[in-house]
């Protein structure tokens, strides 16, 4: 792995939507070691926003000026389409600078799997922005699980439920399967991811995957549940067409269960403009919101660990300073990829996918 030659590092963020806009130019702008040098959009409303959010940092119309000028970054943050991961990060790693991919890596698990390829051989940086890691609900059930407190897990459910009935436009409700759109590879990544963290590889996926909104034409409704090499079955559903949400974790082990309802603060606080850094608790929820450890006769309430969003882009920048790994391997993409592509596979034919 190369290891940039200057700190603090230039990162170059190619898209300035949601993605580009609320979690990574904010994260990447207050990481110690890390300057947001330029950021590539042509769409003039964003332009806009940039030069009000980020007024020091220059603009670029197009990606190719940041490669045709790859000396003067050190880091390329890919935060577009689905579609354009693959061709952007490839060219990333070409010019041989260290590249962040929004999740999913790439469209498809061989397409993941030829990028992980391209940074080994260029011994570059690649890295994906599975953010969710990073949750406070899911660092508190991490914290639990590694320590013994529910004793042998057998059981992992997850949720990421909205009810949002009437589909909205954009490329994740387009039909066309190069787009990659639709919850499971939106919401259905970071589940997955979750329960491979936690938990290590699949052996199986059973998944049923639907279309209910009126007009939708990507799916909005799905479960998947895996079983796990070492015997944890993970349960994971997301839905745009849930009025009444379930539990967003429960764990259970054969010494206790953890169960915490809501959902992380981070994401509501970045869209809403506030900042790490900005003089106030970050990742923690106001009013707080406990979860449950116990068992059903003898529970107690347990602190929610804070979120944490802003140690991706510190174990970046400390893997570029001394080449330690990257905050999250891209393997791991690959294989949250063939996940989803077996999901997939399951709901179409109705059998659960053995995975190799």
């Amino acid at each position: 792995m190369t290891t940039a030659p200057r700190s603090p590092y230039q990162v170059a963020l190619i898209g300035y939507g949601l993605a580009g806009a609320a979690f990574h130019a904010p994260l990447i702008a207050t990481t110690p070691g890390l300057h947001l040098a330029a950021v590539v959009t042509a769409n003039p409303k964003r332009r806009d926003r940039l030069a009000a959010e980020h007024p020091l940092t220059p603009v670029l119309d197009s990606p190719e000026q940041v490669f045709d000028a790859a000396d003067r970054y050190d880091v390329v943050v890919i935060a577009t389409p689905n579609r354009t991961h693959l061709p952007l990060a490839r060219a990333a790693l070409t010019a041989g600078l260290a590249t962040v991919v929004d999740k999913p890596l790439a469209v498809s698990a061989q397409e993941a799997e030829a990028l992980c390829g391209l940074a080994v051989s260029r011994a570059t940086l690649l890295t994906v922005f599975q953010n969710r890691r990073w949750d406070d609900d899911f660092l508190t059930a991490r914290r639990l699980v590694e320590s013994g407190a529910l004793g042998r897990v057998h059981r992992f459910e997850s949720r990421f439920e909205r009810f949002r009935p009437k589909p909205k436009a954009g490329w994740r409700e387009l039909a066309d399967p190069a787009e990659a759109g639709g919850t499971l590879y939106d919401l259905g990544s970071h589940l997955v991811d979750q329960a491979l963290t936690l938990f290590g590889p699949a052996l199986s996926v059973y998944a049923e995957i639907d279309v209910r909104r009126d007009g939708a034409v990507v799916d909005d409704d799905a479960f998947v549940a895996l079983t796990h090499a070492g015997g944890v079955r993970s349960h994971l559903w997301t839905s745009a067409l849930a009025p009444l949400s379930g539990p967003r974790l429960r764990v259970l082990g054969d010494r206790a269960g953890y169960r915490k309802h809501g959902t992380d603060p981070q994401e509501a606080a970045l869209r809403a403009g506030r900042r790490p850094g900005d003089g106030q608790p970050w990742g923690v929820a106001v009013p707080p919101v406990p979860g449950t450890l116990g068992t059903d006769e003898a529970q107690r309430t347990v602190p929610t660990d804070p979120g944490d969003y802003p140690a991706f882009y510190a174990e970046l920048a400390r893997a570029l300073a001394t080449g330690t790994p990257p905050p999250v391997d891209p393997y791991d993409a690959v294989r949250t990829l063939r996940v989803l592509e077996a999901a997939r596979h399951s709901a179409a034919t109705g059998q659960t996918v053995r995975l190799d």
